[in-house]
């Protein structure tokens, strides 16, 4: 889907607690040679007609709904084992 497309309306049925990726534009002007979108991976927190925010691993995020480009649900993230040494 380009950056021109209608994004789609999917994560407005997402319920807090699914674990999403949502490719935004992103809030920032991108520099030379970089991408004008990101994704945004983690559980859902809260969606409203405005937007949606996401508990990724660095914290929540606010995605606008203008900024959502597309999105869907993906599986729990895979379980960590101890570190070796």
């Amino acid at each position: 889907m380009g950056i021109g497309s209608r994004p789609t309306s999917r994560w407005r049925t997402f319920a807090p607690g699914q674990r999403v990726v949502v490719r935004r534009r992103r809030d920032d002007t991108p520099g030379p040679g970089e991408p004008p979108l990101t994704d945004v991976v983690g559980e859902v927190v809260e969606v409203t007609d405005e937007g949606l925010r996401v508990a990724a691993r660095h914290g929540e995020t606010w995605v606008p709904a203008a900024d959502v480009v597309a999105a869907k649900q993906v599986p729990p993230a895979p379980q960590r084992g101890p570190a070796s040494t």
